[in-house]
């Protein structure tokens, strides 16, 4: 399906989707990271946590009505380097029970503990991203300053799936918020961007002043950005400046609860602090001072 460019204004997404016994290794406040899964890779560590959270807020009853939720994600190193940081999000929507679903085309569909869904993840980074995880970012005297003398290129976008994103993380911090329950205007938003994205005319760039009003390239965290407006401005400088990895995620939440929740598009209230749970590398399952910019549930992974 083709997006016409009349209707671009109206897609800003709502998209714009646990650990063997160690030791441990402290963290923020005297919190330990939990060693218990430490052996399990990352991915399945997520899909783990993604599964409980899911099944808690579906119950046990039937599902009389479709239900829709995403869940959001960043990554980042220690530092917070924007260069190895990323924002990205996950959409679902399950099935009602024994009714006949109208799919979306191009959507994948899976069948998870006795429910039928689909899903599909935003994350938009340069086409080769996995073979060369280190971003591009500001580059030249004044870069941050002024967009005009950012020498950066511009990139052919692509769109990464979930696994393909956490296995390029590099040995970085992972942080989880949700799943939090959207509408279905929400989610046929979400499904409009990633035919945007996919369409192929839009280009990854990390910068994105001097590109995403004319719809040329845009970052990561705009492209999950809020529901009613395309490419927002923030932070100083007009860049976002700081608004990358674990803040950059932090900021869309942001814009999802100040505008999309009066829209009737963002069904659940969010707590940006409580809601997030962290993921945390570690060489060894004693190793101390691992990098854990995190308060709440961390636990740890070293594959």
């Amino acid at each position: 399906m083709k997006i016409p460019r009349t209707a671009l204004p109206a897609l800003s997404l709502l998209t714009s989707a646990l650990l063997l016994v160690g030791g441990c290794a402290s963290g923020p406040a005297g919190r330990h990271v939990d060693f218990s899964n430490y052996d399990k890779p990352l991915t399945e560590q997520v899909t783990e946590q993604i599964e409980a959270r899911v099944a808690a807020r579906l119950g046990q009853g039937r599902n009389l009505d479709d239900r829709y939720f995403i869940i959001a994600f960043a990554y980042e190193n220690k530092g917070n380097d924007p260069a190895y940081s990323h924002s990205f999000l996950t959409v679902f929507r399950f099935f009602a029970d024994d009714r006949q679903p109208e799919l979306d085309p191009g959507l994948k569909q899976m069948a998870w503990n006795g429910r039928e869904f689909e899903a599909f993840t935003i994350s938009w980074l340069p086409h080769d991203f996995p073979e060369k995880p280190c971003l591009s970012v500001f580059e030249g005297f004044g870069a941050l300053l002024v967009p005009s003398m950012n020498k950066c290129p511009l990139s052919e976008g692509k769109n990464f799936d979930l696994p393909t994103t956490l296995a390029a993380h590099e040995k970085r911090a992972v942080g989880m918020w949700g799943p939090y329950e959207i509408s279905k205007p929400g989610f046929d938003l979400a499904v409009q961007r990633l035919l945007l994205l996919q369409e192929g005319t839009i280009k990854y760039v990390a910068d994105d002043r001097r590109y995403r009003k004319d719809l040329v390239a845009i970052n990561c965290s705009h492209a999950i950005a809020v529901l009613h407006e395309l490419f927002p401005d923030g932070g100083i400088f007009g860049t976002g400046f700081r608004m990358w990895g674990l803040n950059g995620t932090r900021r869309v939440l942001r814009e999802y609860t100040a505008s999309d929740t009066h829209k009737g598009l963002l069904l659940d209230p969010v707590d940006i602090k409580k809601d997030l749970i962290g993921f945390v590398y570690a060489p060894d399952p004693t190793e101390k001072g691992v990098y854990d910019p995190f308060t709440t549930s961390t636990f740890a992974y070293h594959k």
